[in-house]
Order: structure tokens, then sequence, then C-alpha cells
């Protein structure tokens, strides 16, 4: 008995024949094919199987209650096939030789990427030395700010010292004129009031004797 199998929906690139390919296995069907295909802008896997008719009907029954676990499938139809079915042994070693033709184009694509990220890493190491350069460059330049700033401040520093000392000098010498002012102003203050005293000693004099004079003639 050989039928023809067509499973459509997405069932491309989900690990489908080799999913088939297991259950026909299984059920030690020895002719078995699978290939996928397109049909009206659709994924499809097309399946012919020859064996005991027993055995076929099984592996239909298993077709349509089983799938892969990425796989979704539309729709299944099964028709009657009259053509040529190779044996499941030329379709296991066929499928073998594509799976690693697809696992070879992987890693040669694989190798691409990593070449170009290694262009990439290269073209980011060279950025950020570059980005280092001018960091330590700008380090640099705030380096000799700070000096300059610190002779700055220490000319400052030095200049204010001087300053404060002049003014120390000023302030010392005004002190010594105040003190010498003071002490004439308090010389010339004293000598008033001796003069006051005087005056007023011989003022009360003469109002004493007056009184007398007056006193006997009276």
């Amino acid at each position: 008995m050989r039928v023809k199998i067509t499973i459509i929906g997405k069932v491309h690139n989900v690990g489908y024949r080799p999913f088939l390919l297991d259950l026909a296995d299984s059920l030690l069907i020895e002719r078995f094919d699978a290939r996928n295909v397109i049909i009206e802008g659709k994924q499809a896997v097309v399946v012919l199987v020859e064996g005991d008719e027993e055995q076929v009907k099984q592996f239909i029954e298993l077709v349509k209650e089983n799938k892969p676990e990425s796989a979704v499938v539309e729709d299944i139809k099964v028709e009657d096939y009259d053509g040529f079915v190779r044996t499941i042994d030329s379709y296991r070693n066929s499928l073998m030789i594509n799976q690693l033709n697809k696992i070879v184009q992987v890693g040669l694509k694989m190798l691409e990427k990593m070449d170009d990220l290694g262009k990439k890493m290269d073209e980011t190491k060279e950025y950020l030395g570059t980005k280092i350069d001018d960091v330590g460059k700008k380090v640099d330049n705030l380096g000799e700010k700070i000096d300059d700033l610190g002779k700055k401040m220490e000319s400052a520093k030095e200049y204010l010292g001087t300053r404060i000392d002049k003014v120390g000098e000023k302030i010392d010498a005004l002190r010594v004129d105040l003190r010498e002012y003071f002490d004439q102003r308090l010389k010339r203050i004293e000598e008033d009031i001796e003069k006051i005293k005087l005056k007023l000693g011989m003022t009360w004099r003469i109002l004493l004797i007056n009184n007398l004079i007056n006193n006997l003639f009276c």
C-alpha cells in the first residue's frame, strides 16, 4: 500500500521530517520519503509511505494524532500514490546529509557573524582607546590648571601676608602717635587745672580781705 500525505501549516524548520521518520521507524516501514514544499504560499510537508496496509494505516493515524511541539498544523490530506518511494535507509542518509549541510551553513554564518563581531570589537577598542587618550589629556590639562591655581593661591597668600604686615605696622605706628597725643593733651589739661586752682585761690583770698574790711568799718 502506497499513500501520499500532505501536512499544511507552520511545518518547516520545526523538526517535522525527523519526527515523521521516527514514526515510520517505530512501525518498521521499509519505504519512506518526506520533503518540505510550498503549496499556494503555505508551508507543507509531503510524505510518501509504502508498506503493509496495516503499517500504513497505523502510520496515518499516528501522523494525524501527533506532531512536533513547535509545529502548527492547519490541515492533513491523505491520498493514494502510485509512484516510486525510496527506501527508508536511503531517506535517512539523505536527511542526515541535508541536516549536516544545514549545520555547516549555520556554522559558516556564525563564523561570519563572529568575524563581524571581531571587527566591531576592534573598532570599539580603537574608539575607546581614543576616548581614553582624550580623557587622559583632559586630566593632564586639569592637573596643570590645578597647579597654576595653587601657584596663584600661594602668590595671593604671600601678597596678603605682606599687606597684613604693613597694616600691622601702621596700626603700631598709629598706637604710638595716639599715646603721645593723649599724653600731651593730658599734660595740658593738668596744667590748665593747676592754673584754675591758683586763680580760684587768689579770688578767695581777695573776697576774705574785703569781707574783713567791711566788718571793721561798719
